[in-house]
C-alpha cells in the first residue's frame, strides 16, 4: 500500500472515532450534561459550537459560511498537499502530521454541513433524535459542532499588574474540544517539531 493510502486510511480510522463519539454524545446527553473522567479535572462535557475549534465563535451566520467555504477550501488544499508529499516522498511523520490536520478539519465540517439535517436540535431539556421525522434543525452548512473534552484542572486569579485580565477568575484549561480538534492541534505540533524536515524538501 503506497503511504498516500495509509494515510488516507488513517483519516479514515480518525474520522470513524470522530463522528462515533459526536454521534453517541449529542444522542445520549443534553446540552451541558457528561460525566467526570478524572475528578474535577477531567470530564465530558456536551456543548455545541457553532463557530471555530475550541469553542470560539465568528461572525454570526455568515462569518459560519464564509467558515465552512474555507473549510472546503482547506479540505481540498490538504488533500492535494497530502498527495503531492506523499510522491516526494517525504518522511512519514510529515506525511501523517498532514493526514492529522486534514482529519480535523474534515471531522468539523462533517458537523457542520449535516448535523443540522440529520439531528433534531439539542437543548438544556432534550436529548437531540438522529433522522427526526420533522427534519433537522439548521440547513447545509449551518449544523453545529459536537464538542466534549473538558479539561479544567485547575481554577485562579489573575495577578493585578497582568495585562488586560488582572484581577479576574480563570479556569485552565477551559475550551471544550473533539477528537477533530485533537488531531489538528497534534498534526501541527508534529509540523512545528518536524520543520526542519518540511523545509528540507
Amino acid at each position: 500500500m503506497s503511504l498516500f493510502k495509509k494515510s488516507l486510511f488513517l483519516v479514515f480510522l480518525l474520522l470513524i472515532v470522530d463522528q462515533a463519539v459526536k454521534i453517541y454524545v449529542k444522542t445520549h446527553f443534553t446540552l451541558g450534561g457528561g460525566f467526570d473522567i478524572f475528578g474535577d479535572w477531567a470530564k465530558i462535557h456536551f456543548i455545541e459550537n457553532p463557530g471555530m475549534a475550541f469553542g470560539l465563535k465568528w461572525g454570526g451566520d455568515t462569518g459560519k459560511l464564509l467558515l465552512s467555504s474555507f473549510r472546503l477550501i482547506a479540505i481540498a488544499a490538504l488533500t492535494w498537499y497530502l498527495y503531492s508529499i506523499s510522491k516526494k516522498k517525504f518522511p512519514k511523520i510529515a506525511v501523517f502530521s498532514v493526514a492529522l490536520i486534514l482529519t480535523g478539519a474534515a471531522g468539523n465540517i462533517f458537523d457542520s454541513a449535516f448535523y443540522g439535517l440529520i439531528f433534531s436540535e439539542s437543548s438544556y431539556h432534550t436529548v437531540a433524535q438522529l433522522f427526526p421525522q420533522g427534519g433537522g434543525y439548521a440547513g447545509f452548512l449551518h449544523g453545529s459542532v459536537v464538542d466534549m473534552f473538558y479539561f479544567p484542572m485547575f481554577k485562579g486569579v489573575f495577578p493585578n499588574w497582568f495585562p488586560i485580565y488582572g484581577g479576574e477568575d480563570y479556569t485552565f484549561f477551559s475550551p471544550v474540544f473533539n477528537v477533530a480538534d485533537s488531531c489538528i492541534t497534534i498534526g501541527v505540533f508534529i509540523v512545528i517539531l518536524f520543520r526542519k524536515q518540511f523545509v528540507k524538501k
